[in-house]
């Protein structure tokens, strides 16, 4: 070939050559594909997919082949001519005769096909080369100023400068081309797993009322999605796990991809950028030591930084706190106390311990909700005292919120602040003596357990001291599920009733029994039928037809208050009927709520508390509590005393006779 340059291997008879304006911003071109023209560029500098240069050829700022001047006549005369003396269109020129690139022999056809679409629309790639570059600065700062908690999204959230951003421009600037890529790569990686912990905080605040625990929480991700199965339906769930799980792998790619590009961008324009740098730097050093605020939102942000920092505290503090509750469920107030010294006062008494799912405050308390639910309660305690029962109701605050029920459960039995699930298997793996197995520990009382939310072994049953336990599978129910619960209350209780309470015994009964139906989505929410019309459970069938989609109620906060109000009615009500009903002077009845609604129902502000009742024929046990300032009737007053709920236990027992004899580990 004329000029100097030898032809590239599978190439005509002349260079290809790549537009100036391609090479200066053309997709994938320059530094923005991974090519670098930066301060550190040079010999290192690949030449762009589908240039051809020659053993020493060099290539000027624009990107043109350089050469002698017989090279130039090579390439103007580079068309030939056909009859007429007419030029021949070129198939390697573009209608306006601008050359296009040669690819390398074994180059992917789509690379081709967009190195041929660069060179024949070089303002069209310019363009589009911006707007990706563009897009991934909005990623990068959307990810880097986010919140941890839903109220917090806002427009004014997103347009604050993140400080984390200056410092990493400040340190990518610094570095050569391979450690700024890797580097970059690294910290696009490392900002995807901190915004997927930013949503699992989102997610958990929302619902549980606390953050996501590293170290503890992954778990629950399963059985958010058994939820999800149950509510929804196995395929709604298997696409939303799907989509959610794309949409991870799509943040960590293009957030890798965002940041080495922008990497890539700052090495080209090192000059410009580090005085970009400079000044960005003290903006965001001047706004955060004057709190400059946009729309009551400070403009310097530290999301990121505080997200991090926030993440080791609580990886810290977990594996600190796992040591020291192990140290606290040794120590037992009660745990050497004499069988024959363990409630006495309840001697012949038929004890039970029942939680009505996510009854709350909120419920009683709630302008939405506490209409219905009070209404309710008073006319259900007007009943119960028309039957000869009477109740004194007070608050406990709850370990938990929104969920992990289980918690709720093993913090009111145990005595032990069981906020999370360490703390919850340390405590299933000790001997410490739960409210329920004392009354297993006496002699006295035969022990069990109706639990229609378990389906699947549950060795707990050991640490309650439950010698029976009826799960969903044991009770005989035919009937449809409602939702996440697996049967109706009324028809829990009725099974209840004819396998255990109504039978003889040799001894009294002590029976924990847990109450679903009031568990989210509350739609379809069961409806009470005749006592004597509940069978196998079949009559449900029409009531769970007809009642709300639960992916209705879910999409709507309105509806999620006005059904879960209603749920609590029928729980409560369900409850008190079958006392009224099956109940003897004997009976002594203990309910509460194991933990509040969800936040989207009972406000991001709503306490931990939940009401318990008392409930008894008998007089001498309610006065046996005459001191701890509860109300009377099943409706705790606002004022009504409240006691973390670990303190129940301790006050139960003693309230009942038993003598303290420590336990100490």
């Amino acid at each position: 070939m004329d000029g100097g340059a030898a032809p590239m291997a599978g190439a005509g008879p002349e260079v290809r050559e790549v537009p100036a304006g391609d090479a200066a911003g053309g997709v994938g071109a320059g530094p923005e594909a991974g090519a670098d023209s930066g301060p550190e560029a040079g010999a290192d500098s690949a030449p762009e997919a589908g240039t051809s240069r020659a053993p020493g050829a060099r290539t000027d700022p624009e990107g043109a082949s350089g050469g002698s001047p017989d090279a130039e006549a090579a390439r103007s005369s580079a068309a030939e001519t056909g009859p007429g003396g007419a030029p021949e269109s070129d198939p390697g020129t573009g209608p306006d005769a601008t050359p296009i690139p040669e690819t390398a022999p074994g180059t992917p056809r789509r690379f081709a096909r967009l190195t041929r679409w660069r060179a024949e629309h070089p303002q069209g790639a310019r363009v589009l080369s911006r707007t990706v570059t563009v897009l991934a600065a909005v990623l990068v700062v959307c990810t880097l100023v986010m919140p941890a908690t839903i109220v917090g999204l806002g427009p004014a959230t997103f347009f604050r400068l993140p400080g984390e951003a200056v410092v990493g421009a400040a340190v990518l600037l610094a570095l050569p081309r391979k450690p700024r890529i890797a580097l970059a790569a690294a910290g696009g990686v490392a900002l995807a797993a901190l915004t997927v912990l930013n949503w699992l905080d989102m997610g958990f605040r929302q619902y549980l009322g606390r953050t996501f625990n590293l170290v503890l929480d992954w778990s629950l991700l399963g059985d958010a999605q058994s939820y999800l199965e149950d509510s929804l339906g196995r395929t709604a769930t298997l696409a939303a796990t799907a989509g959610l799980l794309v949409l991870v792998l799509l943040l960590f790619a293009s957030l890798a991809y965002a940041v080495v590009r922008l990497s890539d961008v700052l090495a080209r324009h090192s000059a410009t950028a580090t005085r970009g740098t400079l000044i960005a730097g003290v903006v965001w050093i001047t706004c955060s030591s004057f709190g400059v605020q946009l729309a009551g939102v400070p403009l310097a942000a530290d999301s990121a930084a505080v997200t991090l920092q926030s993440q080791t505290e609580r990886v810290s503090n977990t594996l600190k706190d796992e040591a020291a509750f192990r140290k606290v469920a040794k120590v037992d107030a009660f745990g050497a106390t004499p069988p024959d010294q363990l409630v006495p006062d309840l001697r012949g008494k038929d004890v039970i311990f029942t939680f009505i799912e996510s009854y709350g405050r909120s419920a009683i308390e709630d302008p939405i909700m506490s209409p219905g639910v009070d209404k309710t309660l008073a006319v259900r305690t007007e009943a119960l005292e028309k039957a000869g029962y009477h109740a004194r109701s007070g608050w406990l605050t709850s370990a938990t919120y929104g969920g992990s029920s289980w918690l709720g459960h093993s913090t009111t039995l145990s005595g032990l602040w069981v906020s999370n699930q360490q703390r919850y298997r340390t405590v299933m793996a000790s001997d410490h003596l739960s409210l329920t197995k004392v009354f297993r520990k006496s002699g006295a009382w035969d022990t069990v357990g109706v639990m229609p939310g378990i389906q699947k072994s549950w060795p707990e049953q050991s640490f309650f001291g439950l010698e029976k336990v009826y799960n969903a599978f044991e009770l005989g129910y035919r009937g449809p599920k409602f939702s996440w619960s697996t049967m109706p209350d009324q028809y829990a209780l009725e099974q209840f009733q004819r396998r255990v309470h109504g039978k003889k015994h040799d001894k009294p009964l002590m029976s924990e029994v847990i109450l679903t139906s009031s568990h989210q989505p509350w739609g379809p929410i069961p409806k009470m039928v005749g006592w004597d019309q509940l069978g196998d459970g079949s009559v449900f069938k029409g009531i769970e037809a007809a009642g709300n989609d639960p992916a209705d109620v879910i999409a709507d906060t309105t509806k999620s208050r006005q059904e879960y109000g209603k749920s609590i009615q029928y729980s409560v009500t369900a409850l008190t009927e079958w006392l009224e009903r099956y109940g003897t002077k004997d009976t002594v009845l203990v309910f509460l709520g194991d933990h509040q609604p969800i936040a989207r129902v009972s406000g991001n502000h709503a306490s931990r508390d939940v009401p318990i009742s008392i409930v008894a024929k008998d007089p001498k046990v309610l006065d046996r509590i005459g001191d701890w300032g509860w109300t009377d009737g099943l409706r705790p007053a606002h004022d009504a005393p409240v006691w973390k709920m670990n303190l129940f236990r301790d006050r139960f027992l003693t309230a009942y006779g038993s003598t303290p004899h420590p336990k100490k580990g």
